[in-house]
């Protein structure tokens, strides 16, 4: 059984919850169409964003056409609550003769990676590190693995940046909104320890997830007295965590998936792997040429919950590409719909017109965490902040007949013309 990471689907049968679709561009030579937050704390909420895979599916046919060729190694699994997906450009036995590796040992590697990330840093397992820290009452020192010091480093870097629209304690408005592990009978939190049997529920072409009860006024008021990424302190050597405040609950949905990224990319390289596309839930990170010579091409989806269409084109090479949105990860209540993407300031889902951002960055976790802090911001702050500090953004934005988008300048140049 695959490992889940905040998924609240059943596992018998995997959905794809494609915000990017891979492909390689000569499947689609004229696109037709446009291309996740969390206030956070979700991968795209609450424990990675949810839900995986049903290679049937048109956006993994789309992604598999063309990449048929023995010059490529296509690995694909479950993990963190959805999908992963590895492309090597590489023949077999150029794999093997030129690196001393074979094919199956590349994707035993590949998924002990990400099962050692998940059981750092899921807040499904109640025995993973970050929940050890997260129910741990002492005011001391933690100490944690290098991995999880990373991402926690780098998330606290994020949310100065972007003055706490990315925040990694919004853990317990995350639950209180639904959006974070299930409750069982006596109102605790669920490990990954339960059976896996129940509905399936894809994320937002139902409206399945739904909190038993709105959140109380008194409840988030009180969550929000722990809410805060200034609570939190790093410590490098050795690598260690500190919280201000013993009732501190930290989340990494919005940033954990891209690390899972990268540290996959970094170990095809570290076997001498040039040409590659590592995908984890719509997290993407590529490098060299796919099996037609050409740049990996990246197709970013309309915002559509109930429709898979796109509407932009991007090649990336040596870059990690991260979109977030709001379109599928969300309830609706009293003919009201909240979104998964929680504003750490108001303790709220947001209400603004952002519908979808893509961002760019050499970083996938960098990239991951940026698109769920401007999807906080909204289409004005977060295009100001993403246009200052010269990051790579596409934004999506409803309006009363459709969506219209905007760009930075730096995004233009991953723009493929139609």
């Amino acid at each position: 059984m695959a490992p889940r990471y905040g998924t609240r689907s059943g596992f018998r049968i995997y959905f794809i919850t494609l915000q990017v679709f891979i492909m390689s561009f000569s499947i689609l030579p004229h696109p037709t169409g446009k291309a996740h937050p969390v206030a956070v704390g979700l991968f795209r909420i609450g424990g990675f964003i949810i839900t995986v895979v049903i290679v049937t599916t048109l956006a993994l046919i789309l992604a598999a056409c063309g990449d048929r060729s023995p010059d490529t190694l296509h690995y694909t699994g479950a993990t963190m609550g959805t999908y992963y997906s590895v492309k090597v450009s590489r023949s077999p036995q150029e794999v093997h003769d030129a690196h001393g590796i074979d094919t199956e040992r590349l994707g035993r590697d590949i998924e002990e990676i990400l099962e050692e990330i998940n059981a750092l840093m899921s807040t499904y397992r109640q025995d993973s590190e970050l929940s050890r820290f997260n129910a741990s009452r002492s005011a001391g020192w933690f100490p944690v693995s290098r991995d999880l010091h990373t991402v926690v480093s780098e998330a606290l870097r994020v949310g100065r940046l972007t003055g706490g629209a990315f925040d990694i304690t919004v853990g317990p408005l995350i639950n209180l909104w639904g959006f974070g592990p299930p409750m069982d009978d006596e109102g605790d939190r669920e490990g990954n320890d339960k059976p896996e049997d129940g509905p399936i529920e894809e994320e937002g072409f139902m409206s399945a997830i739904t909190p038993r009860n709105m959140p109380r006024a008194a409840d988030l008021r009180d969550a929000m007295t722990r809410i805060g990424y200034e609570k939190v302190s790093t410590r490098a050597t050795p690598p260690a965590l500190r919280k201000d405040d013993s009732g501190v609950y930290l989340d990494l949905s919005a940033i954990a998936k891209g690390f899972a990224v990268d540290k996959v990319a970094e170990y095809l390289e570290r076997m001498g792997i040039v040409d590659y596309l590592v995908d984890i839930g719509g997290e993407l990170r590529g490098k060299g040429r796919n099996s037609t010579g050409k740049p990996w091409r990246v197709a970013i989806e309309k915002p559509m919950p109930d429709q898979r269409a796109i509407h932009q084109v991007i090649a990336v090479d040596d870059r990690a590409v991260a979109t977030s949105g709001d379109y599928r990860n969300f309830f609706e209540k009293a003919g009201r719909r909240y979104s998964h993407t929680i504003d750490p300031k108001t303790g709220r889902p947001v209400t603004h017109a952002l519908a979808s951002v893509t961002v760019i960055d050499p970083s996938a976790m960098r990239a991951d965490a940026l698109a769920t802090a401007i999807s906080v911001l909204g289409p004005q702050a977060g295009y100001e902040l993403a246009e200052r500090e010269g990051i790579p953004v596409r934004l999506i934005i409803k309006t009363e007949t459709g969506f219209t988008d905007r760009g930075t300048p730096a995004f233009d140049g991953f723009v493929v013309a139609e």
